[in-house]
């Protein structure tokens, strides 16, 4: 029977593989063709703005880092300390090679898309695959080797429960950051240049255009990496955590997260392949090769976009049976009851779940997003009365089916183990089912920041028109799947807040939760407005930095001349520098509030106060979150949608009120809803690397 030890050297092992297998794409999708000179031009732009930004970022993260570990020591152990640190490290290290590699796809993308869309998705995918398993492998990496340091320790999950802080920490602020950036260089590029001017999206004549695709990156790729990083450390830590408290048998209940971990690294690898395949993939054994490549999904120039997303779902349903298979490996191995391999097929099938009802409010093929271009046609406010009613009821699937795995898990935990800690296990347990295909679930995601660019770079390299129209394919495949992505983050967020309110209570030693408590119903109530609070906060640091962004490309448009005929040359930096500048600005009180607010419910109001905090802000982050993210990706695809042809296609009433409903959703989905989900574990994680400080607070009645 693997005890704990054993198992998370076998994860360490995985996480090297992981590595390896990083260090071999990275080098593949650097050797592709990067087009020609204009092209490459256009890249260095975005490379250099893209680094600028990530670089002044990570300094004012880094005194932050720095703050947060002296206060650590000072009132808990240093080891906590150095597991932040090194927790912070790995998540921004993972977040900035996704980013380093997705503005080199980008043009490698757009010209191997001159060939062909297959072509085009192979490299996007090979790029969106490196973020995917660099946020496994350095997760796996730096939990493991924390743990094999402090073997021996009691306090050993203690310590490390410091390494999900710091990569929380580091999530929060580049997801805050990089999604005010993204959206403020969007709404402004968007506003002026295609609503006012009447010019095509990345048109090279917009001032705000490169400030546009260098955003893609530092939002949707490295603030992205860092969120999943933090949700898959998180997910695994949880689980750790209260397998600590399960009695003899604690050992094997401790390892059997990382297993679970190690063997999603072989699935996802698995799903990689089925995308991307062919003459340059690893070199298998004939007869492993001859049977995976039947399953290698190939798509020709008249793919249509289900053609795509069934080339990525097969993907993602073949790893998730690959996990299956090994997780009842792990399960056996660790001498655990059959009840927690049923446990991480609930996971799996609600994140699935999640993921297909996701798909479903957010592919312009299907009715709801249709029904928010029909709604188009009478103006702005239908679209944004349609889209909003949209967002609303997505919310009712992904909560029932999270309702349904937490009370499925709960009962397997302890009919397997008769506790109620082996309940909350379970659903931990559950969340790192749900995240164990990560690797390849965040390629599919990844790979569309990268394919947006593709088709930027097309356009203002003025490649022939079928480029941009695989591009585009490829970028509004990008959208749903970026959706679901996040309908994956959201759902296993909920699913580790629970487990890490579990583990705080314990840590705590709160002895019992009562609804009547006189501190009991504020903390919830303060929780519950968190969501809110910080969202609007998010959403008006958009509005401020893109107000700025619009008034700079009037007054080029206005002063420089030449513009609109093609014979002036904008001033793209400015319009990076007010984003940048905007972000770093903006990205300060919304992260701090997260740290701060715990703490101080906390101490004044005490640890079960605290504990009706992290309930208020679970259940209402999770609704805020799904309606934010979905209402966003229904609005950006039913302008796509129109954009198609229909309606009246591009330049009609209806296409303009699509693109303000677009405009609206952008900060929606890129910066308030996904950044909620981190919300959510930050507050959870802050409360239980400090749960021993608390006491019962000042209001004693």
């Amino acid at each position: 029977m693997l005890q704990a030890n054993a198992s998370v050297t076998i994860a360490l092992l995985m996480g090297l593989v992981g590595v390896w297998y990083v260090l071999w794409q990275f080098k593949r999708v650097l050797s592709q063709d990067q087009g020609n000179e204009t092209m490459r031009a256009i890249a260095l732009a975005i490379q250099e703005g893209a680094s600028a930004f990530l670089n002044r970022e990570y300094r004012v993260l880094g005194i932050f880092v720095a703050i947060v570990s002296v206060v650590i020591t000072v009132f808990l152990q240093w080891q906590t300390a150095m597991s932040f640190i090194i927790g912070a490290i790995a998540s921004a290290g993972a977040g900035y090679l996704g980013m380093y590699v997705a503005v080199r796809a980008n043009v490698r993308t757009a010209a191997a898309a001159s060939k062909g869309l297959h072509e085009g998705l192979r490299v996007a995918f090979g790029s969106g695959a490196i973020m995917g398993m660099s946020v496994v492998s350095f997760s796996l990496l730096g939990m493991t080797l924390l743990f094999l340091f402090f073997s021996g320790d009691p306090n050993q999950l203690t310590y490390i429960t410091g390494f999900g802080f710091g990569a929380s920490s580091i999530a929060l602020f580049a997801r805050v950051g990089g999604g005010i950036y993204t959206k403020a260089a969007d709404v402004g590029a968007d506003l002026v240049g295609k609503v006012e001017q009447g010019i095509p999206e990345d048109d090279p004549r917009n001032p705000a255009v490169i400030a546009d695709n260098v955003g893609d990156n530092v939002g949707d790729v490295a603030g992205m990496g860092a969120d999943l990083f933090e949700s898959y450390s998180g997910s695994i830590i949880a689980a750790a955590a209260l397998g600590a408290s399960l009695g003899t048998n604690a050992l094997a209940f401790i390892g059997l997260p990382f297993l679970v971990a190690a063997v999603g690294v072989v699935a996802s690898l698995f799903g990689i392949y089925m995308v991307i395949g062919g003459d340059d993939a690893i070199k298998l054994p004939a007869f492993l090769t001859s049977r995976i490549d039947r399953h290698v999904h190939k798509i020709d120039e008249n793919a249509s976009l289900e053609d795509l997303l069934h080339a990525l779902r097969r993907s993602v349903w073949g790893a998730s049976v690959v996990i299956l298979g090994l997780s009842l490996v792990a399960v056996i191995l660790t001498g655990v009851s059959f009840n927690y391999w049923l446990v991480i097929l609930v996971g799996l099938v609600a994140g699935n779940g999640i993921a297909y009802v996701t798909e479903y409010y957010t592919s312009y093929t299907e009715k709801p997003v249709q029904s928010i271009a029909e709604s188009c046609k009478t103006g702005a406010a239908t679209t944004i009365i349609q889209g909003t009613a949209v967002g609303m009821m997505s919310t009712a699937i992904p909560v029932l089916i999270t309702a349904v795995a937490i009370l499925l898990s709960i009962w397997l935990g302890m009919k397997a183990d008769g506790s109620i800690t082996a309940g909350l296990y379970a659903v931990a347990l559950a969340g790192v089912g749900m995240l164990s295909t990560l690797g390849v679930t965040l390629a599919t995601d990844a790979y569309g920041p990268v394919a947006d660019n593709a088709g930027g770079i097309a356009e203002m390299a003025h490649l022939p028109k079928e480029v941009r129209e695989r591009t585009d394919a490829l970028d509004s495949l990008g959208n749903t799947t970026a959706a679901t992505g996040k309908g994956f983050a959201i759902g296993s967020a909920v699913l580790t807040a629970l487990a890490l309110l579990a583990a705080y209570v314990t840590a705590a030693k709160v002895e019992s939760l009562n609804i009547l408590s006189p501190t009991m119903l504020p903390g919830i109530l303060i929780g519950a407005m968190m969501p809110y609070f910080f969202s609007a906060l998010t959403m008006t640091a958009v509005g401020k930095a893109a107000y700025d962004i619009v008034l700079e490309v009037r007054r080029q448009f206005k002063e420089i001349p030449g513009i609109m005929e093609g014979t002036g040359k904008p001033d793209y930096a400015a319009c990076v520098g007010i984003s940048t500048e905007g972000a770093l600005k903006q990205m300060i009180l919304p992260g701090a509030l997260a740290v701060i607010v715990p703490l101080v419910v906390g101490m004044i109001l005490g640890k079960e106060a605290l504990a009706g905090l992290l309930v208020g802000t679970t259940a209402s982050g999770f609704l805020l979150a799904v309606m934010m993210a979905n209402a966003g990706g229904a609005w950006d695809n039913a302008k796509k949608w129109i954009e198609t042809g229909q309606l009246g296609g591009k330049g009609s009433d209806a296409h303009k009120a699509a693109v303000v409903g677009d405009t609206v959703g952008d900060p929606f989905k890129d910066t308030s809803g996904p950044s909620l989900n981190i919300l959510i574990k930050l507050m959870s994680i802050v409360s239980l690397v400090f749960a021993t400080t608390f006491g019962n607070g000042w209001f004693s009645f």
